[in-house]
């Protein structure tokens, strides 16, 4: 729970765990402290003929509650009807474990890997990986490698292997609003000041317009449209919007007018409020105007969009709409870029393969709604092709409670990944 300093030690001893699975596999390992979470580092290079793997993966996690919620304690893994229940299952400790004992299986029986590998795990991911694209730069010439390998997402639907092509950046805020100078009686005060919480709603309601679309001026200005091709292929995927529906369990889907469910989700940028506080809260009836309010707001972002030009247009539009009367902050807490694979060379054919060997069916390509900061540094920094490939499920349940990877998913992702060492180091 790398969000919460009172669980800092907790994350540590989980790298701790991470380094010492990694000397078991075979691996040198070491934990290298940053001005934040540790990162763990673990090498093998014993064959100087050939290619080199970095793979990736945090072992860090959302915090687990509501406890009361989980059928069975957030941090004892346990095993129900084929699925592994626990924090971090799917995301992302379980998927990165899967590399570790792939790694560990080809030194344990024939000795010696295909490739030479880097695992590069960090303790900061759910919070922006903060530290992490220093600590590329500062290590770039270690991190030398031909390519990149994280597992973090999820496949299609059961059974059907999927690469990633792409995943959304990120630019999140807070919103604050201040305006007395203490809860006031809405009686004694009401009608005469100001409510930073109506302030706030009419502040979000301009996010949108009546078609879905982000009212943000200039928000679209850089959105580099996908290809005809790709947007063809995921229209043709087998893709259920009533059993979508019915399994996050909404009335109704939404979003922006124009574009398939898959489309909005990997495809567009969105601006959703994330988080709420104002006024009383509590049982009952307290009559209070409050004195502020805040908002916890994310905006999904897709190539070319740059956070920190998005930052400046969510700066600027609401100063814009802004009531007077009020005094409103709008801080940008982190952010991150958004990334599209070429789906092209030797390592993508090496991953076809050994996908198609370990599940028994060709993969399909598919997008993320979700972000993982850290891809476009890797690709950007060390020039190496990144490979998306990952082993969770739809409806997995990632930061909320009773969390679960499939474990003939875990058990075959194993052998997947280990098949993908093979075909790479012969490619």
């Amino acid at each position: 729970m790398s969000a919460r300093s009172e669980h800092d030690a907790d994350t540590r001893r989980a790298a701790e765990w991470v380094r010492d699975s990694l000397t078991t596999a075979g691996l040198t390992a070491e934990i290298i402290d940053t001005a934040g979470h540790p990162i763990v580092l673990g090498e093998w290079h014993g064959a100087p003929a050939r290619p080199t793997i970095l793979i990736y993966g945090h072992y860090d996690v959302q915090p687990a509650e509501p406890l009361e919620l989980w059928d069975s304690p957030a941090f004892e893994p346990t095993i129900r009807d084929g699925r592994i229940y626990a924090r971090g299952s799917v995301d992302d400790k379980g998927q990165l474990f899967l590399h570790v004992k792939a790694l560990e299986a080809h030194l344990k029986v024939r000795g010696t890997l295909p490739v030479n590998v880097i695992v590069l795990a960090e303790g900061e991911e759910e919070v922006g990986s903060e530290h992490l694209e220093q600590f590329i730069r500062d290590h770039a010439d270690r991190l030398k490698c031909d390519a990149v390998v994280i597992s973090d997402s999820a496949m299609f639907a059961p059974g059907q292997p999927s690469i990633l092509s792409s995943l959304r950046g990120m630019a999140y805020f807070q919103i604050d609003v201040q305006g007395p100078a203490t809860d006031l009686h809405s009686g004694s005060y009401g009608g005469a000041v100001v409510n930073p919480a109506m302030a706030l709603a009419r502040i979000l309601a301009t996010f949108h317009d009546d078609e879905g679309r982000i009212a943000i001026p200039g928000f679209y200005d850089q959105v580099r449209p996908f290809p005809d091709a790709v947007r063809a292929g995921m229209r043709a995927l087998p893709f259920d919007e009533s059993h979508f529906r019915d399994e996050v369990g909404a009335p109704a889907l939404g979003g922006e007018a124009g574009h398939t469910v898959l489309e909005r989700l990997w495809t567009r940028p969105t601006c959703e409020v994330n988080g709420l506080l104002s006024g009383y809260t509590g049982e009952g009836a307290k009559t209070v105007l409050p004195a502020k309010a805040m908002a916890k707001v994310s905006c999904r972002l897709v190539p070319d969009q740059d956070p920190q030009e998005i930052e400046r247009l969510m700066k600027a539009h609401v100063a814009r709409v802004a009531p007077s009367g009020v005094t409103v902050t709008v801080n940008h807490l982190h952010g991150g870029r958004p990334w599209r694979a070429d789906l092209e060379g030797p390592l993508f054919d090496a991953a076809r393969r050994a996908l198609a060997e370990a599940f028994g069916r060709e993969p399909v390509i598919v997008g993320e709604g979700g972000s993982i900061p850290v891809v476009g540094d890797f690709q950007n920094v060390l020039g190496a092709p990144v490979l998306l490939v990952g082993f969770g499920l739809p409806g997995e349940n990632a930061h909320a409670p009773n969390e679960w990877l499939s474990a003939e998913n875990f058990e075959t992702g194993m052998r997947a990944m280990a098949r993908l060492y093979d075909e790479y180091g012969r490619a």
